[in-house]
């Protein structure tokens, strides 16, 4: 299979595609600024330790729960507070979600990188107002979505003249409360853009526990050194001191105490999927 290079470029120095791989990671959800800042300082030193690029991520809105009753958001406007000070503090590109056109012109004073969920990939104005913002678009695959044919959502944003665009990967839906992740589609998308995996939500089980999302993190570590190996360009990590306390997504997230072991597995993995990238028996 050809594969085309592309890249993205998230700040200065920062650049998805290059040969230095790019971690996105922090809590699933904006939980507090003392939260933000201790998963941040510990792994952007981790991200360093083992020769990732890396980029806080947090979710200021939570607009796709099971249930009405899950925990959203401490609120727009002190989330992305939050984010800016976590941003300066660390001096780190920051990531977060988008699930309305209106609101990408605010999140984009605020973070580097607009995150399209993957429920929304299709969705045309949305993409259109993330592109317009000129800041790098992040686009989940929808589980319903093949993987060639997330080739015209990257053209939607291409269109606005915002050539800084990326896919993750996260799992088909297969049956309910399941995701199941075809290897093959990571080279696929990587013909039309850079591709990101994302470890945590590939292990989760949608609305499996009645009401609220299950996971299974113990397939993390070897779902993320089969993506590593196919030499993609970067991972997608959510992580939280107390999963079990974690107010989203806690079953699929690794424990931050393990994310140092974690990246140094998955960045030995990284490496050798590299070298071996380009290998074809055509």
């Amino acid at each position: 299979m050809t594969r085309t290079t592309h890249t993205m470029t998230i700040r200065e120095g920062i650049v998805l595609g290059s040969d230095k791989p790019v971690l996105f990671s922090g809590p699933c959800a904006v939980e507090s600024y003392d939260i933000c800042i201790e998963i941040g300082t510990k792994v952007k030193a981790w991200a360093e330790e083992n020769g990732f690029s890396y980029v806080f991520k947090a979710s200021f809105d939570k607009a796709n729960r099971t249930s009405s009753g899950s925990f959203r958001s401490i609120g727009m406007d002190k989330s992305l507070e939050v984010l800016q000070r976590v941003g300066k503090a660390l001096d780190v590109p920051l990531v977060t979600d988008i699930h309305e056109s209106y609101q990408a012109s605010e999140v984009a004073e605020v973070v580097d990188v607009l995150q399209i969920p993957a429920f929304l990939c299709r969705q045309t104005d949305l993409l259109l107002a993330a592109g317009n913002t000129g800041k790098a678009v992040k686009i989940k695959r929808g589980q319903f979505m093949a993987p060639e044919d997330m080739q015209y959502a990257v053209t939607k944003i291409r269109s606005t003249g915002n050539e800084n665009v990326c896919l993750t990967e996260r799992g088909f839906s297969l049956g309910y409360h399941n995701l199941v992740v075809d290897m093959r589609g990571l080279p696929i998308m990587r013909q039309f853009a850079p591709v990101v995996f994302d470890i945590t939500h590939s292990v989760q089980q949608p609305g499996g526990q009645g009401g609220t999302s299950g996971g299974q993190r113990e397939f993390a570590p070897i779902l993320a050194r089969a993506a590593a190996a196919t030499g993609i360009d970067g991972f997608f990590i959510e992580t939280h001191p107390e999963p079990a306390k974690a107010l989203s997504d806690g079953p699929n997230l690794i424990p931050l105490h393990r994310m140092g072991d974690f990246l140094s597995m998955l960045k030995e993995a990284w490496t050798l999927g590299r070298k071996y990238q380009d290998f074809s028996v055509q």
